[in-house]
């Protein structure tokens, strides 16, 4: 159990009783250490039913995460990049809150339709004709 809260932005704090750590054998170099400690780190938050985000913010976390939420919307993030179990720690919660603060950004400004300016409507036209005078050119040749 995480017990200290995360703190995603000046809106958004994960309390402490919301992720649920599990500590697992991780693979990778690190001779007999990796054998006998649980250094790798299983991070879970159940992203559904969390009262610390937003509706949006849960339906863009759960679409960015991917195959690493479950049907029951319960995130796993595995972290076994280092070979202590607090810096793997530390990493699984430096994941999960860019996962977050990647969900709760802004959606872009919608797109502003433009016309195009008459100079490039003329020479495409242009350009249109003397294509079309090439293709012309091309025919058989017609004799007197």
């Amino acid at each position: 159990m995480a017990s200290e809260a995360l703190y995603i932005n000046d809106r958004i704090t994960i309390a402490g009783w919301e992720l649920t750590e599990q500590f697992v054998l991780a693979g990778g170099p690190g001779g007999q250490n990796v054998n006998k400690v649980a250094t790798a780190v299983q991070l879970f938050f159940n992203v559904q039913n969390s009262p610390s985000l937003t509706e949006r913010v849960k339906a863009n976390a759960i679409r960015l995460a991917g195959r690493r939420v479950s049907k029951d919307g319960v995130l796993m993030i595995e972290a076994s990049r280092f070979r202590s179990q607090d810096r793997n720690r530390e990493d699984a919660r430096e994941r999960l809150k860019e996962l977050i603060l990647e969900a709760a950004a802004p959606p872009p400004p919608p797109r502003r339709k433009t016309k195009p300016t008459k100079g490039s409507i003329e020479r495409r036209l242009k350009e249109k004709s003397g294509r079309s005078e090439v293709k012309k050119m091309r025919g058989k040749v017609g004799g007197d």
